[in-house]
């Protein structure tokens, strides 16, 4: 077997096939195992190969394992299913003595658990060859979390009523607790390593971040603490949950830190997981202003690290913020006369030896900062006027600096404040310590443009997965609910990646409801009590998802034996 590419004349698409040579008599013949999608550019072409070569490892190494047990009910739908494509028999029966028993869904299970194994998630637990059944448990657990995210307990239900799958409560709480420290580090490296061999081991920018998860409590131990929440729940419990991810959005690792740690303290740990648990050296560290410190920038250059940081550009020294407020010092960071890209200026700034920064001036986002403070003042002055007490919600703070009570009752903005505010619309400063030979401003802007990445991440794990409020309660139920999530995650930003490169454009969430759909009803013969199955008709991009797992949807009827 081989990777093959090839071209059609007069097209500008470029196929990728994995390809065997099949000798009949004296002539050899090339048959196509599997196609693997059109390539526009020399990207796209490498791309879809490392795809192709990974996939041809696997079916030279034979290493994926059946994904369900002899005794579950969706093992056995998946039998019968075969055994219908290779018979094609008709099947002799009275539709007037069929009644429906359940109905089963198939796609999230068949999918997302082929990759769950194939990541190698079902050897995080500790001696997994000798605990089939916990680990079955685990991947049925992830697979609900994808599914429709509940609680254990209402997980646990919803397996039962749609997929056929009993599990025992306390059976998901002793599973969890073999969840410990050495299983979440072996969860990290296994991400960290499938998505190297995703990407042929060229990891060359990482991005980070740092979120807050809440908790229906507000009783604080040892892990969940107050702090500053970025979901606004100032008066409730949290924890902080730093990730990382990939260029292509793919997670490889993440650290869980007490509620009230601040997110600049916890970049040691992070280098640290790089260079040692990782052994990754040669990529670019970004990251958000929150990162920004002296002490991180210390720590940046004791590891030899290159880094792309958010810069707090109002918080410099006068000669500084002079220069960049001087508009004549900015020039355009594109050369081209496409109309789709936005007129964007910039100016790179000396700070030290080894650090520029890089001041960029964007008519949108200078256009966003105007109407959002507009529209925050406009609030915040109807609040006020409601208020028995106005004085108690005017502070400095926010854009509540920009209002303030003249004699009793009379509101008013502050102009001043307000013009010395649009100086700085449409203006962002990144701080880097790479040189101009190794990263032009137009890389570092476009890599620091890609933290957009771990955002959405962050989004796909607060609402595509609701990993928080978080229901349990002891450290190390809290951990092994985050180890659960965080596989999830990586299943779902996997999938989204190979469909996107392979396919087209779909979200983790219109993937879910392409799987979703596809179901079996159970139908019971009412005098012969023989089980049949009826699968429903997979539509085009559901079809298409299974292709590109190597998986086939077959919507024959069959025997349930």
């Amino acid at each position: 077997m081989f990777v093959r590419t090839k071209n059609t004349p007069n097209s500008p698409k470029t196929a990728v096939q994995l390809v065997e040579n099949i000798r009949t008599g004296k002539t050899i013949k090339q048959k196509v195992i599997r196609h693997f999608g059109y390539a526009l550019n020399p990207d796209e072409i490498i791309a879809l190969k490392k795809i192709a070569l990974r996939y041809k490892l696997e079916l030279e190494e034979k290493s994926q394992p059946k994904l369900f047990s002899t005794n579950t009910l969706l093992s056995l739908i998946e039998i019968g299913q075969k055994q219908s494509v290779e018979n094609n028999k008709p099947i002799p029966v009275d539709l007037n003595d069929l009644k429906e028993q359940k109905r089963v869904c198939l796609g999230i299970h068949q999918c997302y658990g082929g990759l769950f194994d194939q990541i190698g998630f079902n050897q995080v637990i500790k001696n997994s060859s000798r605990k089939e059944a916990t680990v079955n448990l685990l991947r049925n657990i992830v697979m609900a979390r994808i599914s429709n995210p509940a609680s254990k307990r209402k997980s646990i239900m919803m397996l039962e009523q749609e997929y056929g799958v009993s599990i025992n409560l306390s059976a998901v709480y002793r599973m969890m607790d073999l969840l410990d420290d050495a299983a979440i580090n072996r969860t990290n490296q296994l991400s960290y390593q499938y998505t190297k061999s995703l990407l042929e081991e060229k990891v060359n920018i990482i991005f980070y971040d740092c979120t807050t998860l809440y908790f229906e409590s507000f009783t604080e131990d040892e892990l969940k603490q107050n702090g500053y929440s970025k979901d606004g729940k100032f008066n409730q419990s949290q924890v902080l949950l730093a990730m990382m991810v990939t260029q292509a959005g793919l997670p490889i690792g993440y650290q869980l830190y007490e509620g009230h740690k601040f997110e600049g303290h916890t970049l040691d740990n992070a280098l640290t997981q790089l260079h040692k648990d990782y052994k990754i050296n040669q990529l670019i560290f970004a990251a958000d202003s929150a990162l920004l410190s002296g002490e991180n920038i210390e720590r940046f250059r004791q590891k030899q690290q290159p880094f792309i940081v958010g810069a707090r550009i109002k918080n410099l020294s006068k000669e500084l913020t002079k220069k960049i407020l001087d508009s004549s010092g900015y020039k355009n960071l594109f050369e081209t006369e496409d109309q789709t890209e936005e007129a964007i200026t910039y100016q790179e700034i000396k700070i030290e030896d080894d650090l520029r920064l890089i001041v960029s001036y964007s008519p949108k986002r200078a256009a966003k900062d105007k109407y959002d403070r507009e529209k925050a003042i406009e609030s915040l002055k109807k609040k006020i006027s409601k208020s028995k007490n106005p004085t108690s919600l005017l502070n400095n703070f926010g854009y509540k600096k920009y209002v303030k009570l003249e004699g009793e009752a009379k509101l008013v903005t502050d102009q001043q404040k307000i013009k010395q505010a649009e100086k700085w619309d449409g203006l962002h400063g990144i701080l880097t310590n790479t040189s101009t030979k190794q990263q032009s401003v137009m890389t570092i802007y476009q890599h620091y443009k890609g933290l957009w990445q771990i955002e959405e991440t962050f989004r796909i794990s607060k609402h595509d997965l609701k990993m928080r409020p978080i229901f349990h309660w002891t450290p190390r139920r809290i951990k092994s609910h985050i180890a659960i999530c965080f596989m999830a995650l990586v299943c779902m930003r996997v999938m989204e990646y190979k469909v996107n490169l392979q396919y087209k454009k779909l979200s983790p969430a219109a993937i879910r409801n392409e799987l979703l759909r596809l179901q079996t009803s159970i139908l019971k013969d009412q005098k012969t009590h023989k089980e049949y199955g009826i699968p429903s008709r997979a539509s085009q991009d559901a079809k298409k998802i299974y292709q590109l797992l190597g998986l086939k949807w077959s919507d024959t009827p069959f025997v349930i034996k």
